[in-house]
């Protein structure tokens, strides 16, 4: 257990001897961009929610009928003053929502952007591979028209058996005389 807090102690200070002194961020959730994208990008996924939807209108409705009904020395945000609080606090939330969700998309471009990068090599990767495998497929079409056939190769044969027909027989002549 002392082991495990020694060395989360020493590496924070690692950490903080890593940048320099200017650089580092007092808040410890906003310390790297990525943490702060993926804060965001939660921000905006909960925020896109009908949970979300159905939570703050329960809130306004429950702020507004309380506000509304309850004895005028108990509310805290009269309809007298046209629920100003309310309309700070939904300004406020409005606010932060806003750049919190443009954060978040640009981080979903950056990603998309990355994707088709990716994709675009792999596209062209696969194009060179098909074009030399149809240069491949066009050389050996070639090279077997190169070949010969079976019936040229029998042609041959029987030529070449014709003039050894041919010679048998001349030989046999040739022997039959000098006899």
């Amino acid at each position: 257990m002392a082991l495990a807090k020694r060395s989360s102690r020493s590496q924070r200070n690692e950490q903080r001897l890593d940048t320099p002194k200017g650089l580092r961020s007092g808040f410890g959730m906003f310390q790297s961009r990525d943490r702060m994208g993926r804060y965001s990008e939660a921000f905006a996924r909960g925020m896109g929610t009908p949970w979300f939807l159905v939570g703050l209108s329960a809130f306004v409705g429950v702020w507004l009928i309380y506000n509304t009904s309850a004895p005028l020395d108990a509310q805290f945000d009269p309809r007298s003053t046209n629920f100003t609080l309310l309309t700070l606090i939904l300004s406020l939330q409005a606010s932060y929502a806003a750049p919190m969700i443009l954060l978040a998309q640009n981080r979903q471009d950056d990603r998309d952007r990355v994707q088709i990068e990716q994709d675009r090599q792999r596209a062209e990767r696969n194009l060179n591979d098909t074009e030399y495998l149809a240069r491949e497929v066009v050389a050996l079409r070639l090279a077997m028209t190169d070949l010969a056939s079976k019936d040229f190769i029998r042609a041959e044969l029987r030529g070449l058996l014709e003039e050894l027909e041919k010679d048998d027989d001349a030989d046999a002549d040739t022997e039959n005389r000098e006899r």
